[in-house]
């Protein structure tokens, strides 16, 4: 009967990309105890006075031909995983590798170009700020915050090695930072500031030595931009705090892409202590304004909750009413979003997939599933 019953099943069950093999195993049941008849059983006579009706016959016929044909096992259904709708898609997250370190090496340019129009301190003086008429320099504040950056981007990149989903969440990364180095080529060239405090030594100007100008951008690529490494001694990009965007963007990743468990909250508020005691440095230090600081956060913040609201509502993408599709940069969204279907988990595995052989389970396993009547 429950042979039958999954052959008729099987005519009703749509075609699915993804199908269980079960066998059907016919055991006969015996009877102990049974000495007298059922009273619902009918009697030899009756049995013989019914008619005998051949539909069942040419069922059961069917049903051994249908299990022959298919090696005595039947084809079920079941719904498409949810995993297809998040492929990696490596090739993509490449594309934004190369789009965030083109904009890199053209933002060192741009800073090399910039430092020759800085006016010279005698001529033109820092500008006024708020917070350095209240709080006076400490010298070795930009220090910590160099320090709290390396520790952040560390934390971030372990971070990101162990989630399971990392070929979308770093070309997600990738894009947005190329994205703040465009901005912040565009904001320091079109206004060039004064140096912020007189204790600046700026590296002498070049002027039309293109070798020169050169070996200053590989050096300051080489570095990482930072000071601690003695790379960056040019001035001019103070309009916006590049120390600020990446203190900012590795924060707001660590906090999306990790659970809300009570052990993960206390790791955000850590992370979150390392970026603020930075971005307040920066201004300690008197490195940059106040102005670039407020800048370099609002930019990177909106620019990350944008990109990620648009990600995370499927329904906004497509909606005529959703302005953040006037962005211009919609099109390479769509891109590098178009297979992405639902919200990206916060799942982890390991960043290198071991041999099976080394989880290979002594005891006997089983590649099909084995179904047997109840008795």
């Amino acid at each position: 009967m429950a042979a039958s019953q999954l052959l008729d099943e099987q005519d009703d069950v749509d075609n699915g990309d993804f199908h269980v093999m079960v066998m059907v195993e016919d055991r006969t049941c015996p009877q102990i105890g049974r000495t007298h008849p059922s009273p619902d059983t009918p009697s030899s006579g009756q049995v013989a006075d019914k008619p005998i009706d051949s539909k069942p016959k040419r069922l059961a016929r069917g049903f051994r031909k249908a299990l022959r044909k298919n090696q005595d096992y039947i084809r079920i259904a079941i719904p498409k995983s949810s995993i297809s709708q998040l492929p990696s898609e490596w090739w993509k997250t490449g594309i934004a590798f190369i789009w965030a370190g083109f904009n890199l090496i053209l933002t060192t340019v741009m800073i090399t170009i910039i430092h020759e129009r800085v006016p010279d301190k005698s001529v033109s003086p820092p500008l006024p700020d708020k917070f350095f008429d209240y709080v006076p320099r400490m010298e070795w504040a930009f220090s910590v915050t160099e320090v709290n950056g390396m520790i952040l981007v560390a934390l971030w990149f372990i971070q990101w090695l162990f989630l399971k989903h990392r070929a979308i969440v770093g070309r997600r990364f990738f894009f947005l930072q190329g994205m703040l180095y465009l901005y912040r080529m565009v904001t320091m060239y079109i206004t060039t500031l004064p140096v912020p405090s007189m204790h600046m030594d700026c590296a002498p100007k070049l002027y039309g030595d293109s070798h020169g100008k050169i070996k200053r951008v590989l050096q300051l690529v080489s570095g990482g931009g930072l000071s601690i490494t003695g790379s960056h001694l040019m001035c001019g990009d103070f309009l916006y705090s590049g120390h600020t965007v990446m203190l900012t963007l590795t924060f707001l990743f660590i906090q999306e892409y990790s659970p809300r468990s009570l052990f993960w909250r206390c790791y955000h508020v850590i992370c979150w202590l390392l970026s603020a005691v930075g971005v307040v440095c920066i201004l300690i230090a008197h490195e940059h304004y106040s102005v670039d600081v407020v800048v370099a956060y609002f930019i990177t913040s909106r620019l990350f909750y944008w990109y990620h609201t648009m990600a995370n509502n499927q329904a906004l993408r497509g909606s005529p009413h959703n302005y953040l599709n006037r962005t211009w940069w919609n099109l390479v969204f769509n891109f590098l979003e178009k297979n992405i279907k639902t919200t990206v988990p916060c799942t982890f595995s390991w960043p290198v997939t071991l041999p099976s052989a080394c989880f290979k389970n002594p005891c006997k396993s089983y590649s099909k599933v084995q179904s047997t009547r109840d008795e």
